[in-house]
């Protein structure tokens, strides 16, 4: 399968818009950053964020050819390889260095942040070197407010922390801000909600478009229904206001 290009906001929305467009989840889709775009000065010359992408391919298995070779000469290679291994010097490991540099940018922005809102808000960074995420779990008096409306102000949280970690590094580091669980009961909430508006739509044969969302809460409409017999997903409109919309298969 040939890659699509698809465009957004930041390289996060780019992978959703992916992901809805292949009918995939994440790690389903090859796909390769051309860009991870500027948010600019105050929105001013701003550049999108653009990759290239298509659904990884199911690797055939490899066929491994055993050779039968005479015992003592095959114990005599163990010997050999064992010794080679021992003399050779052991690899650094640099992952722990890069987490260490990661959660402290990040850790240091967001005490900017939160010095500047005068809110006392205790942070835990932990980076995963394997899939390049990032997790950031924040806890407080006052996380209301940090979640915002339908989780907005924690969403624009998270995009700044990305510019900040993206900034001079080579890979595309991938980054979550939680608190209190609040992805997770979002996540279980519009799930609810699929399976409600399935029903609506089923009885009485209408579509039914949903609220604007933002790329990750429209992935979770169009997964908890990609299986559902009776109706299908597609999103519609131009970003903030793009919204899922259920239909009544034909």
């Amino acid at each position: 399968m040939e890659y699509r290009e698809f465009t957004a906001k930041n390289v996060d929305d780019a992978i959703t818009e992916a992901c809805e467009a292949l009918l995939v989840t994440s790690d389903r889709l090859d796909y390769e950053v051309v860009t991870s775009g500027s948010s600019g000065f105050l929105g001013i010359n701003a550049k999108p964020a653009v990759i290239k992408a298509r659904i990884k391919e199911d690797k055939p298995e490899e066929k491994v050819e055993v050779k039968t070779e005479p015992k003592k000469e095959i114990k005599n290679e163990v010997k050999k390889e064992n010794k080679k291994v021992s003399e050779e010097p052991k690899a650094t490991k640099t992952s722990d260095i890069n987490a260490g540099e990661l959660t402290s940018k990040s850790d240091a922005f967001l005490k900017e942040v939160f010095d500047a809102m005068k809110m006392e808000v205790a942070v835990e960074s932990k980076f995963n070197a394997e899939d390049n995420i990032l997790d950031i779990e924040l806890s407080g008096a006052e996380m209301g407010v940090l979640i915002g409306k339908r989780g907005q102000t924690l969403d624009s949280l998270q995009y700044l922390v990305s510019l900040v970690v993206n900034k001079d590094s080579a890979d595309y580091i991938h980054v979550k801000v939680d608190t209190e669980n609040y992805r997770e009961r979002r996540k279980a909430t519009l799930e609810n909600l699929a399976k409600n508006i399935s029903y609506k739509v089923r009885k009485s044969r209408q579509s039914v478009a949903l609220e604007p969302m933002n790329p990750y809460e429209r992935r979770i409409i169009h997964s908890a229904l990609q299986g559902d017999r009776f109706v299908t997903t597609h999103s519609e409109g131009e970003e903030p206001f793009r919204r899922v919309v259920v239909t009544l298969k034909k």
